[in-house]
């Protein structure tokens, strides 16, 4: 819903660019995407500029949204030359702000907002320290930090590390955590197109199919919970390189009759809604999506203890925490959820409560839009009315119910 005019005069006229290396149905595509069809819907004009020979992904998630979408090619790691075509595509549209993800994106959108003179650049990390593999990658990545107005990750954990790695003090760094709007479904037609009895259990994963995600572990999981739970069944939302791999160990284990890859999902509210348990085994993770959808979605939680997960789970109090790459000791969470329903009521209750009010797109989106204002005070191209930039000096609102829409002001 596009909010009335009033409301939505605090962005009118601003001028925004998302920058991004990929193009997938990942979480950090995901939040961009988010991000951009919020702000169009409140007046403002958006250009996200992804990869040429990409799959389109981004193109098909904002079709409709009234954001631009332009491809880019980088044939080189370093390329002097697409920093100054990227600065000129920020003054042909006349781009006030420019959001970057992840690595490369942030050092060249730093670059091309400093060679465009009159763009502020903003840039946000969103998983694991690959960037920190190579000593020329935290110089470069250090010098995005200290030009651009504001460096931002997903995670408390990951800022630690950002700051540790790139030599800058902490309060250099923003976080401000994933946040999802909540999943709507009255009931689910997964069970039926998986040919479940009414008595059969099902366990969901949601994540790309990648060694990371941790899916065999799961899968190991599953041969270990069969003898004492034949109605069990996992089911793993997500496409990539281990789904061929993942269906042969099935086989070895004798659980391919209970164990279904349901490939890349757009209706993720339906999958939920037709889960008992849900789990999340991943090896590393900043602030999943998946997880955030899922303890929305009011479904008891199993996960791994990496990254931000214990964060997002209060310490065990909105999930059941366990050690990655341990398979029985994700056999024995599931299992305790699957056999006490009054714990998995306590569990989801309490995921549903914490993601309400820490981990909303609303809530993710209050922190952008403070970071966006202090960076669009005064700006060059600022042409919204002087009563509007007047007030961004006022602090943000912070008496919203939780689930009001952020921009709705």
């Amino acid at each position: 819903m596009t909010p009335p005019p009033a409301q939505a005069a605090r962005w009118r006229g601003a001028r925004f660019a998302h920058l991004i290396e990929s193009d997938g149905p990942g979480g950090a595509e995901r939040m961009l995407a988010s991000v951009a069809a919020e702000l169009q819907s409140a007046g403002s004009y958006n250009l996200v500029l992804v990869p040429a020979g990409g799959e389109g992904w981004l193109a098909r998630e904002l079709s409709g949204t009234g954001v631009q979408v332009e491809t880019y090619r980088l044939d080189r790691p370093f390329s002097p030359r697409f920093a100054r075509w990227l600065a000129g595509v920020f003054r042909e549209h006349r781009i006030m702000l420019a959001h970057s993800h992840e690595f490369s994106m942030a050092v060249y959108g730093t670059w091309a907002a400093r060679l465009a003179g009159r763009t502020a650049h903003v840039f946000t990390m969103h998983g694991t320290r690959y960037y920190a593999e190579r000593l020329r990658r935290r110089i470069a990545l250090r010098a995005a930090c200290l030009f651009s107005s504001a460096a931002v990750c997903v995670s408390r954990q990951l800022a630690r590390f950002l700051a540790h790695d790139l030599w800058i003090r902490p309060s250099r760094i923003v976080t401000i955590p994933n946040g999802v709007r909540p999943p709507v479904a009255t009931q689910s037609s997964l069970r039926e197109e998986l040919g479940l009895a009414s008595t059969d259990r099902l366990v969901v994963a949601v994540g790309n199919l990648y060694p990371v995600k941790g899916h065999r572990y799961l899968l190991e999981a599953l041969a270990q919970l069969a003898p004492r739970h034949p109605e069990l069944h996992v089911a793993v939302a997500g496409r990539g390189e281990l789904e061929a791999p993942l269906r042969a160990r099935a086989r070895e284990l004798q659980v391919d009759d209970r164990f279904h890859l349901l490939g890349l999902r757009s209706d993720i509210a339906n999958v939920l809604a037709g889960t008992d348990v849900f789990v999340l085994p991943s090896l590393a993770e900043g602030v999943p999506l998946a997880l955030l959808e899922a303890m929305l979605a009011g479904r008891p939680v199993v996960a791994t203890s990496v990254g931000e997960v214990p964060i997002v789970l209060d310490g065990g109090r909105a999930g059941l925490l366990v050690q990655s790459e341990d398979a029985p000791a994700l056999a024995t969470a599931v299992s305790s959820l699957l056999s006490d329903p009054a714990l998995a009521r306590r569990v989801s209750a309490a995921a549903l409560q914490r993601a309400t009010e820490r981990y909303t797109l609303d809530a993710m989106m209050e922190g952008y839009l403070a970071l966006y204002a202090k960076a669009l005070r005064n700006h060059s191209y600022d042409a919204r009315p002087e009563r509007v930039r007047e007030d961004e000096r006022q602090p943000l609102p912070h008496h919203r119910t939780p689930g009001e829409r952020a921009l709705m002001r």
